[in-house]
C-alpha cells in the first residue's frame, strides 16, 4: 500500500509558504544583481531559476506553487537582500521547528541556486557573486 506524502509532511500555512518563496526567488534575483551586467545577470537569473526547479519534497511543491503576495520588487539591492535574508533565515527556523529534513533540502535547494547562478559565466564566481554567496549562507546559518 503507498503512503501518501501529503498527509506524510506538514501543512504550512499561506504565510509560511510565501516566506519559503520569498527566501527561494529572491535568492535567484540576489544572484542576479550580483553580477549587474545585462547578459551576465540574464545568465545568473537563468540558471539559478532553472535550478529551483529541481527543487523535490514539500520545499519543491511549495515552490512550484503560484506564489501569491510575492513581491520581489525593491529600490535597490540592498533593500531586497534585506527582504530575503529575514526570508531565508525565517524560513529555515521554520522547517527545523515544523519539518526538520525539509530544513536540509531547503539549504541543499538553495546552494544549488548558488552553484548554478555563479557558474553561469563559465568560471568562478567573481568578488560581488562571492560576497553575495557568502551573506546568502550567513543568513541561512543564522537559524
Amino acid at each position: 500500500m503507498s503512503k501518501n506524502t501529503e498527509n506524510a509532511t506538514p501543512a504550512l500555512t499561506a504565510d509560511a509558504k510565501l516566506t519559503l518563496q520569498t527566501a527561494a526567488h529572491g535568492v535567484v534575483s540576489l544572484m542576479a544583481a550580483a553580477d549587474p551586467g545585462p547578459i551576465s545577470s540574464t545568465r545568473s537569473g537563468t540558471a539559478g531559476g532553472k535550478a529551483l526547479s529541481t527543487a523535490t519534497g514539500l520545499v519543491g511543491r511549495v515552490l512550484a506553487e503560484k506564489a501569491k503576495g510575492l513581491d520581489l520588487g525593491a529600490s535597490s539591492t540592498a533593500d531586497l537582500a534585506d527582504r530575503v535574508f529575514t526570508a531565508l533565515t525565517d524560513s529555515m527556523t521554520l522547517l527545523k521547528a515544523k519539518a526538520p529534513a525539509e530544513a536540509a533540502n531547503f539549504r541543499a535547494t538553495v546552494t544549488t541556486v548558488v552553484d548554478a547562478a555563479s557558474r553561469a559565466h563559465k568560471g568562478a564566481a567573481g568578488p560581488a557573486e562571492a560576497a553575495m554567496i557568502r551573506k546568502i549562507t550567513a543568513a541561512l546559518d543564522a537559524a
